[in-house]
């Protein structure tokens, strides 16, 4: 078997600022149900475990019926499917996949977020071209923190070494739970302190990223 070393990314809140775009699509759901705005920390506490909790979290919050579930979460889907306006990259993101992948690593993305807003936003910022993986929040039965669709990933890649890179609570568990270091982006939209988390490294701006890599798996 080849040794392939790859590094896989989360993509909201580790590669794109989506929260702003995210809470307009929420805003503009509850808005037609009658409930106030949800402002951004609210939002940023609701992201990580796919667009179906998002939006179970929101109606939550807004003293909504659990019953309207289903159509909210269409209409949210509907409005986010190629939600773009206030949607930003982190900085230096691209010049760093560059890098990794003149490192020689394979690249993949493994995100919650469902598969068509997540082939929008990739081809919207000139992402695609670095992945040849991609799993996305509905292309498995089950989401992250299930290991399902990291591990679905790393195979897609032919992976012998690899780790992954993300933001959050969820992150860090889906790494931990399919047995490969966690590489913490400490901007992004994590519910608990940095120290809670399990990681084998963290960085705050990705130009520190290649080094950490190359410590990691070479």
């Amino acid at each position: 078997m080849p040794d392939i070393s790859a590094v896989v990314f989360d993509l909201d809140g580790t590669l794109i600022d989506s929260a702003p775009d995210i809470r307009l699509c929420l805003n503009a759901v509850l808005a037609d149900l009658g409930a106030p705005a949800l402002t951004l920390p609210q939002v940023h506490s609701f992201i990580g475990n796919g667009a179906p909790h998002l939006v179970k979290l929101a109606l939550a919050a807004s003293d909504l019926d659990p019953a309207l579930h289903a159509s909210a979460l269409a209409a949210f889907l509907a409005l986010y499917d190629d939600a773009h306006v206030e949607t930003v990259l982190y900085p230096h993101v691209i010049e760093t996949l560059e890098t990794l992948e003149a490192m020689g690593h394979r690249l993949g993305l493994c995100t919650n977020k469902p598969e068509g807003p997540t082939r929008f936003v990739l081809e919207r910022f000139g992402l695609a071209r670095f992945f040849d993986a991609v799993v996305a929040g509905d292309t498995l039965a089950q989401r992250k923190p299930d290991p399902a669709p990291l591990l679905h990933t790393l195979d897609m890649l032919g992976a012998t070494r690899a780790v992954y890179v993300g933001d959050s609570d969820v992150d860090a568990e889906t790494a931990t739970r399919s047995a490969i270091p966690f590489v913490l982006f400490t901007e992004g939209y994590r519910k608990s302190p940095v120290e809670a988390l399990d990681f084998a490294g963290k960085f705050n701006d990705f130009r520190l990223l290649p080094q950490i890599v190359s410590d990691l798996i070479g």
